[in-house]
């Protein structure tokens, strides 16, 4: 699909891009945080309710055979999405933050006093926290890969970092503060010649160009469903099989069973292992619909068109005077991270809000990030491909107006 010709019926489908903020057509640039939602997503979650509402994996009736066909085929879109070799290697959780926790905690068992877990210094809390919480109970120990002004990371000092104490590494795919790609696939090779264990927080990838796990190798991959265009309270986990089957179960309940006595539980085969209690049934089921629907438009459209994006708005922003950009990697996603002068980025957001331009400010739960560039925060325009030029031209006006109140 050509997206420019095609970008008022594209964006139709959003109804959330006909709100008007104080007689302002919205424009939308806070795709990294969240992505808005398409009617077919929409009317997908409203069928369920109306036409299958029921428990799954658990009835004979009807309902509940018709409702956890359609579940699983949803988990089958998407091992196929990321060219998995199993099912069985897609859980789905409720969302990147879960996903990684409960990966974080399958190595508590298997971590120790002398252990080392690498960490980038791009990465987002989630995938910071947990991992710390894992070395206060284990006593191994954290390394984090140094990053350099263009918002790039030090592969040398990468290298240097791995030993056999290496026990695992996790790294963003894209960073969710400045748009940089990490060489993943590289950082995986490496660590495996180690022997460690690999995730990626693909929260900002998988919205944006085609991931391939298997070409990656990689042991874990997790994202959320919001950030493609579908519902919040749904995240996919990919790990490889045989690592999951000798994790423990991550949560107790039912459906993650296989049979409960007061002497002794056993525990279900993947991926039930892992999805304990009632799932967001319709959550997961309007995911794959999302799923469908970016398909459609074509991954390899999405990413050539948003790139344009990208382009175009670099230079329009530039024009700005005192506008300095953080993040200038040659390879990255359509993420603008920036500041004007010492105006705080808090008070150019709100003035651009009144104009009905929706963009985010502050740290991006990226702290490490703002404290080495020695800054509060930023202001993040992050692009979709639904957004057009003429939004991009509208931001760059009310720049250009909140900076006169201001200065």
């Amino acid at each position: 699909m050509d997206i420019k010709k095609n970008i008022d019926s594209i964006r139709n489908d959003f109804p959330i891009l006909s709100t008007s903020v104080n007689g302002n057509k919205l424009v939308y640039l806070d795709n990294a945080a969240t992505s808005q939602t398409p009617n077919c997503v929409i009317d997908s979650i409203s069928d369920y309710y109306k036409n299958l509402n029921s428990n799954i994996h658990r009835g004979v009736h009807f309902l509940s055979q018709k409702a956890t066909e359609i579940y699983e085929e949803t988990r089958f879109k998407f091992k196929k999405h990321l060219n998995a070799n199993s099912t069985k290697e897609i859980i789905f959780t409720s969302g990147t933050t879960h996903s990684i926790n409960l990966v974080a905690n399958g190595f508590n068992n298997s971590l120790k006093a002398g252990d080392e877990i690498i960490v980038s210094s791009l990465e987002h809390h989630s995938n910071i926290v947990p991992w710390q919480m894992l070395c206060e109970k284990t006593g191994a120990t954290m390394k984090v890969i140094p990053m350099n002004q263009e918002g790039e990371l030090n592969l040398n000092a990468y290298e240097d970092m791995l030993s056999k104490k290496t026990k695992i590494v996790f790294v963003n795919h894209v960073s969710n503060a400045l748009g940089t790609v990490n060489p993943i696939k590289f950082i995986i090779d490496r660590a495996h010649s180690f022997s460690a264990k690999v995730l990626i927080d693909g929260a900002q990838a998988i919205p944006h160009f085609k991931v391939d796990v298997n070409d990656l190798n990689a042991d874990f991959y997790v994202f959320s469903a919001h950030k493609f265009c579908g519902p919040t309270g749904v995240g996919i986990l990919y790990a490889k099989q045989s690592i999951l089957e000798d994790f423990p179960p991550y949560q107790g309940g039912g459906e993650m069973i296989d049979e409960v006595t007061f002497e002794k539980t056993t525990y279900a085969d993947l991926p039930n292992k892992f999805e304990p209690g009632t799932p967001n049934i319709a959550g997961v089921i309007a995911s794959g619909i999302a799923l469908d629907y970016i398909n459609g438009i074509g991954l390899d459209n999405i990413k050539k068109y948003e790139d344009e994006l990208l382009s175009y708005a670099t230079q329009k922003l530039k024009t700005i005077n005192n506008l300095k950009i953080y993040g200038t990697s040659q390879n990255k996603t359509s993420v603008i991270s920036f500041n004007i002068g010492d105006i705080h980025a808090y008070d150019i957001g709100s003035i651009i809000d009144n104009l009905g331009i929706a963009v985010r400010t502050g740290h991006h739960c990226a702290q490490p990030i703002m404290d080495y560039y020695n800054i509060p925060g930023t202001i993040r325009v992050s692009f979709c491909f639904y957004n057009n030029f003429d939004e991009i031209d509208k931001l760059v006006n009310a720049l250009n107006r909140a900076v006169k109140m201001l200065s």
